[in-house]
């Protein structure tokens, strides 16, 4: 029974996993496995109930299949206990013949990974931004035609649009470089839609702005976190693994970094004993 606290529905963002194979570490640091089963097991262990997981790009390093694979069987187990969809997203290090095949179960194919799917009354749109051979992003004319023709007709509760490189600026100047290329062409789809939040990754740090008047959210990494205040002249990145949790209230819906640092305990208390003792200070609502 929801007491006014919880969400109405609620979807779980793990983007950049950069998974490797077995034994792998990333920049001979990162064990990507092991913070995507991290991630996996907190999300199960949380109060929940999560309604959706999305997986928006860059979810292995080099396309592998067997990556693509172990992906498969870290995520989906979990998401069919939690009752959760799945939505998969292109990025710029995955291939699109291979992530057809191991993730949506569909004939080897170089053509766009556009698909759509919905989670309770809310539809998630995904676009593959991803071009072969390159590493900023781009979205064709017939793609932002597709994507108007699925936004034609109102969803329910609205909808979300997937796409991995983020169509705003950057204050990472590489990052800024390999964002999604002619964003204004993006915006006049957008305009008047029922687009309620546009979810994307490939930054490496956490960011958000807008679209056409539609929020934006930039989801951090599971694999590392990119400085986003570095010392001058210098580019840095840290072993820091994140995820983001998008939260639907009514007519709002909220987005959140959820960092899986080891930091020192603040508290751990009672959930309704605290909120009994808020709701003391504050009032009912």
């Amino acid at each position: 029974m929801n007491d006014g606290t919880r969400p109405d529905l609620s979807l779980v963002q793990l983007t950049d996993t950069h998974l490797l194979p077995p034994g792998t570490l990333m920049h001979d640091i990162v064990d990507t496995t092991a913070n995507l089963v991290a991630a996996v097991e907190m999300i199960e262990a949380s109060a929940g109930p999560v309604d959706g997981l999305l997986l928006t790009g860059d979810l292995t390093d080099n396309g592998a299949p067997a990556a693509y694979r172990r992906l498969r069987e870290i995520v989906e187990p979990a998401a069919e206990r939690l009752g959760a969809e799945v939505v998969y997203a292109m990025g710029n290090h995955d291939e699109r013949g291979a992530f057809r095949a191991e993730l949506l179960g569909e004939p080897r194919s170089d053509r766009d990974c556009d698909h759509v799917r919905m989670v309770g009354g809310l539809r998630v749109a995904v676009l593959d931004s991803s071009e072969p051979g390159r590493h900023d992003g781009h979205l064709s004319p017939a793609q932002l035609e597709w994507l108007a023709d699925v936004l034609a007709k109102p969803a329910p509760w609205g909808s979300v649009l997937v796409v991995h490189h983020p169509p705003l600026p950057s204050p990472v100047p590489t990052v800024h470089l390999l964002r999604l290329r002619g964003a204004e062409r993006l915006a006049e789809v957008l305009d008047g839609s029922d687009v309620r939040l546009v979810v994307s990754g490939h930054a490496h740090h956490a960011g958000c702005g807008a679209l056409a008047g539609v929020p934006v959210w930039v989801g951090p990494a599971m694999a590392y976190g990119v400085a986003a205040v570095p010392p001058r002249g210098r580019l840095r990145a840290g072993a820091d693994a994140a995820f983001s949790r998008i939260d639907v209230f009514g007519e709002d819906i909220v987005a959140t970094a959820v960092p899986m640092s080891r930091a020192d305990e603040v508290y751990d208390v009672d959930e309704a004993d605290r909120l009994r003792l808020v709701r003391e200070v504050v009032g009912a609502w």
